[in-house]
């Protein structure tokens, strides 16, 4: 079947399932990023106090390096911030500590960096945890290392046209169909068509860059969107709209639709959420990345709920294929620092103090124990399910 004839709901399932399995079977570090449900029955099996106990705040739940980047607020500003809440809860951030922790190990595995690297990278991820929690010293942040700030340069000077050659090939006003972007049936374009005649999907449009309120906005074109790879297998929309402003002027706008999941994460015992998906991953979005959660919409689709929002060309994700060694012990401590503060944020001066005084209590120069064990271990069992995972991905193309 061509991709531009659509696809039915069940040979969907069967070519997201086969991208996905593809995805994983890439590298070690893809399957640590793609596996979050084995990280969270893993967390399950720990015995109670195995990890410290965090005070209960907005956490990502998925803390991995790809959920990292520059994000642009309403108004176009850029700052690295956690870009992926589909796993958001109110929980023990601690478990966001473990899951940067796993992935950085991972990320310094594929460039075939020694085990000391590993140990250096979880001391400086404490260093720079407590830095972005707001240690008294720390007036500003920490120096970015080389893999940030290439990203953030790049991410400032994008425009609209960098956004849709990267995402849709051309910037012609159509989204190509093919391998990524697949046709949809009847039932779907027609109800796009009715949430885009919204007042809260206009008005979430016209919120961003200054656009006028007079604007007319209109659906142009949409697409079934075969994309990342833990939201393979349920509904994923892009969407290409027109805004017409009362003096002519016309502009085109990407916007990304995203079914909202019940998450893996466990939240915190008595934890005050929205029960509907989609307002969790917008109220953990708000909380943790304003740039992002400020941009971001929860509706309803074929009855399911969605996560909206506009794609901005400044949002972009650190895709590290190879680390330095020197690189590697400064992204730890960068990246943490930005967790640190979407932690932060959350919690008043006397409880950050009592949280920074846990995480660095350590009895020395090295990483808690607590960490170091978690990650280690966690490191073993995926090593073991990534190569068990690629003899099953080749036995079946065999």
């Amino acid at each position: 079947m061509r991709h531009d004839e659509g696809y039915s709901p069940e040979k969907r399932t069967v070519a997201l399932e086969r991208q996905r399995s593809l995805k994983m079977a890439k590298s070690a570090h893809a399957y640590v990023r793609g596996n979050t449900l084995q990280f969270y029955e893993w967390l399950a099996g720990l015995r109670r106090g195995a990890l410290p106990e965090g005070p209960s705040v907005w956490i990502c739940g998925d803390c991995h390096l790809g959920n990292l980047g520059p994000l642009a607020d309403a108004d176009g500003r850029v700052e690295v911030q956690v870009r992926d809440l589909d796993q958001t809860v109110i929980g023990n951030p601690t478990h966001d500590l473990v899951r940067l922790g796993l992935s950085l190990a991972s990320a310094a595995r594929g460039s075939d960096l020694p085990g000391v690297v590993t140990a250096q990278m979880l001391q400086e991820m404490v260093r720079g945890y407590a830095l972005g929690l707001g240690a008294p010293e720390a007036d500003e942040a920490p120096p970015e290392p080389d893999v940030v700030r290439t990203v953030r340069r790049r991410a400032l000077g994008r425009h609209w046209k960098h956004l849709a050659r990267e995402r849709l090939k051309d910037a012609d006003p159509s989204i190509p169909l093919g391998r990524k972007f697949w046709a949809l049936d009847a039932e779907e374009r027609a109800a796009l068509d009715d949430l885009f005649g919204r007042h809260e999907v206009r008005r979430l449009i016209l919120a961003l860059n200054g656009r006028s309120k007079e604007a007319d906005v209109r659906l142009i074109d949409a697409a079934y969107w075969m994309k990342g790879c833990s939201s393979l297998g349920f509904l994923r929309y892009a969407t290409l709209v027109r805004i017409a402003e009362p003096e002519g002027k016309r502009r085109l706008a990407l916007v990304d639709l995203k079914q909202a999941v019940e998450a893996a994460a466990p939240a915190a015992p008595g934890a005050e959420m929205p029960r509907d998906a989609a307002e969790r991953v917008v109220a953990g979005a708000q909380a943790l990345s304003p740039h992002l959660g400020d941009r971001m919409l929860a509706v309803h689709l074929l009855g399911l709920p969605v996560v909206m929002r506009e794609l901005a060309p400044q949002d972009l994700k650190l895709d590290i294929e190879q680390f330095s060694r020197e690189e590697a012990v400064r992204a730890a401590h960068y990246l943490a620092y930005v967790v640190g503060k979407a932690h932060g944020r959350q919690m008043d001066e006397l409880t950050l103090s009592g949280w920074r005084s846990e995480v660095t209590r350590s009895g020395g120069e090295e990483a808690p124990s607590w960490l170091w064990s978690s990650v280690v271990e966690l490191a073993g069992r995926h090593e073991v399910g990534y190569l068990d995972h690629c003899r099953r991905y080749a036995a079946a193309a065999a």
